[in-house]
C-alpha cells in the first residue's frame, strides 16, 4: 500500500500511533509532505525515524527550509567551530539533543517535491497557468513550493494527469472541518474519508 501523509510536526507518539494502525510494513511506501520538524515535542526523533526508513520518502516543508536557513546563517560566520554550531542548533528544537550531523545532512538532502507517473507531492503550491494548469515543477521557486497558500482555496484544484498531494494548509480551510481529502484525478470531485 502507498501513503501520503503531511505536516506530522514533531509528533513522534502520534505517528507510531498512524503506523501501528495502518499496518505499515517493508511492503508498504509513505510519503511525507514535508513539516516532519517544529511545533511538536519530538521533532529529532521524528526525524531520525523517518530517515532510517527505506520506504519513507519526506521533502522539504517550510519548517525544514527555516530551519536550514537558520543552519545556513550559522555557517556563515567563520569564528564558530562546527561543535559550536552543532549546540546553537540543538537549541532549535525541543528534543535537540539528539541532533546529529547525521539528521542535518538528512534534511538538508531532501527534495523540493516528488513527482510520480500517477502523482506529485509538494508542500504547499505548485506553479499553475492562468487555466489552472499545473506548470513544470523544475522551474518552480523553492518558496513557492514551501510557502504558497493557494491550495487553501477550495476553489483552487490543480488540473493536472496526475493526483496532487500536499501539506501546509489545514483541511479545515478547504472543508470546514478536519476531513481527511483526495483528489483522485482531473475533473473528478474530492472524496472524503470520514
Amino acid at each position: 500500500m502507498r501513503y501520503c501523509v503531511a505536516d506530522v510536526h514533531g509528533e513522534y507518539d502520534l505517528f507510531c500511533r498512524l503506523l501501528d494502525l495502518i499496518q505499515f510494513n517493508e511492503q508498504d511506501e509513505m510519503f511525507i509532505c514535508g513539516d516532519i520538524i517544529d511545533k511538536g515535542p519530538h521533532s529529532i526523533q521524528l526525524a531520525r525515524l523517518v530517515f532510517s526508513l527505506p520506504n519513507i520518502h519526506c521533502i522539504l516543508g517550510n519548517h525544514e527550509f527555516e530551519f536550514l536557513k537558520y543552519y545556513y546563517a550559522l555557517m556563515q560566520d567563520p569564528t564558530d567551530n562546527f561543535d559550536v554550531i552543532l549546540e546553537r542548533l540543538r537549541k532549535y528544537f525541543q528534543d535537540g539533543h539528539l541532533l546529529e550531523w547525521r539528521v542535518i545532512d538528512a534534511i538538508e538532502a531532501l527534495p523540493l517535491y516528488i513527482e510520480e507517473k500517477d502523482f506529485i507531492c509538494v508542500h504547499a503550491g505548485a506553479p499553475l497557468d492562468c487555466n489552472g494548469r499545473l506548470l513544470p515543477l523544475k522551474n518552480a521557486e523553492a518558496e513557492q513550493l514551501v510557502y504558497d497558500r493557494k491550495f487553501k482555496d477550495p476553489s483552487i484544484l490543480p488540473l493536472s494527469e496526475k493526483c496532487v498531494f500536499f501539506g501546509h494548509t489545514p483541511t479545515s480551510y478547504i472543508t470546514g472541518n478536519t476531513d481527511i481529502l483526495t483528489y483522485p484525478r482531473i475533473n473528478a470531485l474530492p472524496i472524503i474519508i470520514k
